[in-house]
């Protein structure tokens, strides 16, 4: 270990935390990390603080293969390559599979090994000796290859359950062969936390706790609360992902640990307060790669995390925001939000109008009408700005006497077509044309998109950049539909919501209802567009 770690692992409150994003996160649906996104995530999780940053498994397949053929020259985190336990019948040092990971440019090698008597049995059909064998030494090849080795205990707790001493005689060959950690863990994810605790104090009195690590699936939902648990019985190293990708219902997820320890307990780890602050950024930034819209109501992180829609809640935030929020939202890089719906008073929307920066008096009678109007709009016309920042400061200026028009549309139109090509393959194509006047100019432009809605965005990109230049960083994030009234079928109101982003970080969501999906698409755009502008200082019409 370097002095820094070495100073670490001394103070008996440390907790290391092992981020398991780059292979664990890798194995959820639809994930797929190319060798630049591997890179970038890395990058951030050395920058938030992380102890240690498992990128893979060497020459598993090409994209491991490349992300580990130089070290990523962390400045904090050590590097870690994942890999197995040597085969039956053979040594380490001639394993295959063992070979890469011993080999790779890391300061950590953590070896995945069964530690269930049913694993043992079906899937290596060894010997139990056999199997203890292969995790000595592998960490004893590891060892001596300078590596700081790790035991991943593979169905620990299922194996603990099923036969308690192989499954401790499994963690205590892989200890006394020199591993740094030894690592529970639950694979299938489906221990409950009475359980962790039991068995937990079973291994600690055995193996110090700054031994032991944990690595917790969430398929009860009990994954954090696992870590967390198993840290105060005295284990000290957490592994889990960013947003809690992986298989199934997913890992332990740090962007809820990391807080949770750092602001809610007395014990120590390596994400400073400025690391702490970059919190919600790190976590969208990993969906922002995924193409994924993050979790609203993920806790800490979630755009709803801090947002409060009900009257009396408003209120009582605005007297002492303890009431209602459990830590500060910018402690983790967050931010509050009130919320305006058919819920809201005068309380939610006096604070979003000081937001927005207007000053109105309370006793302002415009204060009221413009309460009432968002009830009654949402109440006969299915429009509510419950979630659409944008949407309402756009209606409230404008109610307030502010033009926050910025083009004006003459018409558009859209085209969907499918046909076979010219090699007798079924595409489908969009294509939409706008007129607009923008700065006394008319402009007709026309353009394709995958899909009408996107080809409503490209046509009007096209017409409106050459005025606005502002908008050439603006992109469409996220794109949800409701069907207000089912009972009404394909005639049914629909209300669609659209998130924006652009380059300084700023995101933003938009509205738009109408019985014709494309007309409330339409005008959630036009509103994403004038929002931008307003806020890039443009001058309205």
């Amino acid at each position: 270990m370097t002095a820094t770690a070495a100073s670490a692992a001394s103070d008996p409150q440390r907790v290391f935390l092992f981020d398991t994003t780059l292979r664990d996160g890798a194995q959820t649906q639809g994930v797929d990390f190319s060798v630049a996104d591997k890179r970038r995530i890395s990058a951030a999780l050395d920058e938030l603080g992380i102890d240690y940053i498992e990128g893979g498994w060497p020459g598993a397949n090409p994209t491991d293969t490349e992300f580990f053929a130089a070290n990523p020259g962390f400045k904090r985190a050590r590097f870690v390559a994942f890999g197995m336990t040597r085969g039956a019948g053979r040594s380490a040092a001639n394993d295959p599979v063992v070979a890469p990971i011993l080999n790779a440019p890391t300061q950590g090698a953590c070896f995945v090994g069964k530690s269930w008597t049913y694993q043992v049995d079906v899937a290596l059909k060894v010997s139990y000796n056999e199997n203890l064998a292969m995790i000595g030494d592998t960490i004893e090849a590891a060892v001596n290859a300078g590596k700081e080795a790790m035991y991943d205990a593979e169905h620990f707790f299922d194996g603990y359950k099923a036969d308690r001493d192989y499954a401790l005689a499994c963690v205590q060959a892989a200890y006394d062969r020199g591993a740094r950690w030894v690592v529970l863990c639950d694979t299938n994810g489906g221990t409950l936390p009475h359980e962790v605790e039991a068995i937990v104090d079973e291994v600690l009195s055995r193996i110090p706790g700054d031994h032991v690590g944990v690595h917790f699936h969430d398929d009860t939902g009990h994954a954090v609360a696992n870590s967390l648990l198993a840290v105060r019985r005295g284990v000290r190293q957490i592994q889990g992902t960013l947003n809690g990708l992986g298989e199934r219902c997913g890992n332990a997820n740090l962007t809820s640990l990391i807080p949770s320890l750092k602001l809610k307990t007395d014990f120590e780890i390596g994400v400073d307060e400025a690391g702490l602050q970059s919190l919600t950024k790190v976590s969208r930034l990993v969906d922002e790669i995924l193409g994924r819209a993050p979790n609203r109501h993920a806790p800490y992180v979630g755009a709803n995390a801090f947002a409060h829609k009900g009257g009396l809640h408003a209120s009582a935030v605005a007297k002492d925001p303890r009431t209602y929020e459990h830590i500060p939202p910018e402690s983790v890089g967050n931010e509050r939000q009130v919320l305006v719906s058919n819920q809201a008073g005068r309380s939610n929307v006096l604070s979003q109008l000081k937001a927005m920066g207007l000053e109105v008096d309370p006793k302002d009678p415009r204060v009221g009408e413009l309460t009432a109007g968002i009830k009654t709009l949402e109440a006969e016309k299915g429009l509510t700005f419950d979630g659409a920042d944008a949407s309402f400061e756009l209606y409230t200026r404008q109610q307030f006497g502010q033009s926050t028009s910025f083009f004006s549309l003459d018409r558009f139109r859209v085209i969907d077509e499918r046909r076979h090509n010219a090699k007798g393959d079924e595409v489908t194509e969009s294509m939409a044309m706008v007129q607009l006047e923008v700065a006394d100019q008319a402009y007709i432009e026309a353009a394709p998109g995958n899909g009408p809605v996107d080809a409503i965005n490209a046509a009007l990109r096209k017409a409106l950049l050459p005025v606005y230049p502002a908008l050439e960083d603006m992109q469409l994030t996220d794109y949800r539909v409701r069907i207000l009234d089912g009972r009404s079928g394909t005639a049914a109101i629909t209300r669609v919501m659209i998130e924006s982003a652009d380059a300084s970080g700023r995101t933003w969501t938009t509205v738009g209802v109408s019985a014709n999906i494309i007309d409330a698409s339409f005008d959630a755009l036009i509103e994403a567009i004038s929002w931008k502008l307003m806020k890039e200082g443009m001058r309205a019409r």
